[in-house]
């Protein structure tokens, strides 16, 4: 298998201001590592640091922590207040920073962008280089009917140039052509961190007291669904009281949501953790026996398969991606903003959970979403592109 030279462009990256924006992208930059040589451009939009004497700046990223052996570059750009003129700016230090790059002795085979906003850079650049492009979505923008005219056109641009767009859930390529947009479509899951994200080295005995954990962003919109969660666990106390439920997020609502737990007489039985670290999640799968995504739209559900590499059942929603892996083996879906379908999942997730066997369900995961399966596939994505680009 020869290595080939990938140029990820993206506008979400893990950083120092932000440490979890798009960690689902450094996670497929991680599995591409594992097959070929991979560099990051993160556009990082208007200079905050804009000193009058230049239209762009690149940074290599020091910290090895957001970098994690991936050679990253942080781009900003001269501030614009008239779209047109902004948009000339970003390309053009989108192309500069190329230049850069690849005087630096890395020339790409791919230019792979993630989301339709960086796929529309990269099929720019792709056609100016002449070098295939790859545009994997992510944004939950599509399934939302969120996008506004301007971002419509873009990403009408960036998947019908792009030689292969990778959307990482079927839901959300149907969710994109309901734009009446068309692609050249294959896709391509997320990628779950195995090494981290698995079962208890050894069988661990059960409470009688069973544990519950939701993972999640806390956001305005309550597109998580906790609310619906919260009210169907308060329905559900009233008839069996043998669980506890930890709520692992933070977000400008949190306060709300623990007045809603309070009101619905679950102070005693929900602790709400904040944020922890990924390390500190896993720990927490392993020591579950029910994982609960109540979202009201996801494109994939890291979340989800995360908890089933650790070897733990998942109660999801359909949602717009974990019905597409969540099974009756590794768990039950039920129907989104529903309280009184989450509650009956839960009371029948929680009288089964002896059914599941930790080792299978992990295996499950691995053999779909582990950084080496899903590197293959990308692998093979970027082969088939260089292949056709050649006949």
């Amino acid at each position: 298998m020869k290595r080939l030279k990938v140029l990820f462009i993206t506008l979400w990256y893990p950083s120092k201001e932000n440490p979890v924006l798009g960690v689902f992208i450094r996670e497929h930059a991680k599995a591409v590592r594992l097959y070929d040589d991979v560099v990051v451009l993160h556009c990082c939009g208007p200079d905050p640091e804009y000193d009058f004497k230049r239209l762009w700046r690149m940074e290599k990223e020091t910290d090895p922590t957001l970098s994690e052996g991936i050679p990253t570059y942080r781009l900003w750009h001269m501030p614009m207040r008239v779209a047109v003129l902004c948009e000339f700016v970003v390309v053009c230090s989108v192309l500069c920073a190329f230049r850069r790059i690849v005087a630096g002795g890395f020339r790409p085979h791919i230019i792979h962008g993630h989301v339709h906003e960086a796929g529309f850079l990269a099929v720019i650049l792709g056609k100016l280089r002449r070098i295939p492009v790859v545009v994997t979505e992510h944004s939950t923008g599509f399934p939302r009917r969120l996008l506004e005219r301007r971002a419509i056109r873009r990403a009408r641009i960036a998947f019908g140039s792009a030689d292969r767009v990778t959307p990482v859930s079927k839901s959300l390529q149907n969710a994109i052509e309901r734009y009446g947009i068309q692609a050249r479509f294959e896709v391509v899951p997320n990628v779950v961190d195995t090494r981290l994200f698995r079962p208890p080295r050894a069988s661990q005995p059960r409470s009688v007291l069973k544990r519950l954990l939701v993972v999640a962003l806390f956001s305005s919109a309550h597109t998580k669904g906790i609310p619906y969660l919260l009210k169907a666990l308060g329905q559900l106390r009233r008839h069996r009281d043998d669980w506890r439920l930890d709520i692992v997020g933070d977000g400008p609502v949190r306060a709300e949501y623990m007045r809603l737990a309070e009101s619905l007489g679950l102070g005693d039985k929900a602790t709400f953790h904040g944020l922890k670290p990924k390390s500190e999640v896993a720990e927490l799968m392993r020591a579950s026996d029910l994982v609960v995504v109540p979202s009201l739209f996801e494109t994939f559900s890291v979340v989800a398969a995360e908890a089933l590499a650790t070897g733990t059942p998942v109660l999801a929603t359909r949602c717009g991606g974990p019905e597409e892996f969540v099974t009756d083996a590794v768990g039950r879906v039920v129907p989104p903003g529903d309280t009184q379908a989450l509650e009956e999942g839960l009371d029948y997730m929680l009288s089964r959970l002896d059914r599941f066997v930790p080792a299978q369900i992990s295996r499950y995961a691995v053999e779909r979403f582990s950084p080496e399966r899903v590197g293959q596939q990308l692998h093979a994505v970027y082969a088939a592109c260089l292949a056709s680009n050649a006949s």
